[in-house]
């Protein structure tokens, strides 16, 4: 079933002709807006379908099999759609678990996927003590372990899986923010100091947290580095499909957002949506079984 949510406004995907890419931004929830402004920034002509897929979230609850299962449905519907030249899976929970079922299953499309920000943070401190923020689920992968033996062994690597955090963002953007408190009881284990030094680094390893950050910011016992994959991302989308195309302006009928789910769709969620340049708001009703 499909619901247009915005009144008047009628949706049709099969009549939205253009002569640029489609890229579809795809994650269980909000935290994917911090991608999708960032790609925005440098496709600014192109075609967007940012898809949350809300009836799933949070993906770290569901176990790894269900999980997959579940993401290539909601991706077979979504490419059947809206035929994306790129997709872009802006969640590490699913990228560090899925991106080889989806290649696999997709073979002609690119998937430019979200994994944690390892590498760079190793690059980055000066102290040797760096945090990984992120999911209880991608705390746990093999993939994240991985990567910090290949990337981060010389350092102090703190591995902070924060259950809250994610649904304190996507609470925030629908108006309803949480303490001062609350997100430093989250934030908190990230800091650590000892005689050998203190955490310098900060990777956000949820597309989540960035929808976070002045708050983090603005509370954290000390200033660290924080680092958002997101503008990497946005450089790897064009590494792949080029730059902006000449003559060619993006207007309101070529960017939507589609929900799973729809019932946290609140009046403040609809206006940082369309702060954001999404200005189609749209519900296809894909439970989760």
């Amino acid at each position: 079933m499909r619901v247009d949510l915005l009144a008047g406004a009628t949706y049709n995907p099969a009549v939205m002709p253009s002569p640029v890419p489609t890229i579809l931004v795809f994650d269980s929830g909000l935290g994917g807006l911090t991608v999708f402004s960032e790609v925005l920034k440098v496709r600014p002509d192109a075609r967007y379908v940012y898809a949350a897929d809300d009836a799933g979230f949070p993906y770290g609850r569901l176990a790894e099999t269900v999980l997959a299962e579940r993401v290539v449905t909601v991706m077979e519907r979504l490419i059947a759609l809206h035929d994306p030249d790129i997709v872009v899976v802006a969640c590490n929970t699913a990228s560090t678990l899925v991106l080889p079922h989806l290649r696999a299953r997709f073979p002609m499309i690119p998937f430019v996927g979200t994994v944690p920000a390892i590498k760079p943070a190793a690059q980055l401190t000066q102290t040797g003590y760096v945090t990984v923020l992120a999911t209880p689920a991608t705390v746990a992968r093999d993939y994240t372990r991985d990567l910090i033996e290949t990337y981060a062994a010389g350092c102090k690597v703190n591995l902070v899986g924060s259950r809250r955090l994610a649904g304190f963002a996507e609470a925030e953007l629908a108006g309803s923010p949480v303490s001062d408190e609350e997100l430093l009881e989250e934030l908190g284990p990230c800091f650590v100091e000892d005689a050998g030094g203190r955490t310098d680094v900060v990777a956000l390893s949820c597309t989540h947290y960035p929808l976070l950050l002045p708050r983090f910011q603005a509370i954290a016992p000390w200033p660290v580095t924080w680092i958002d994959p997101a503008p990497a991302i946005a450089r790897r989308v064009t590494q792949l499909i080029g730059h902006p195309v000449p003559g060619h302006e993006a207007d309101d009928d070529e960017a939507i957002a589609l929900f799973t789910d729809g019932a946290g769709i609140s009046a403040a969620l609809r206006t940082a949506l369309h702060m954001r340049g999404l200005s189609q708001v749209v519900v296809e009703s894909w439970p989760l079984r």
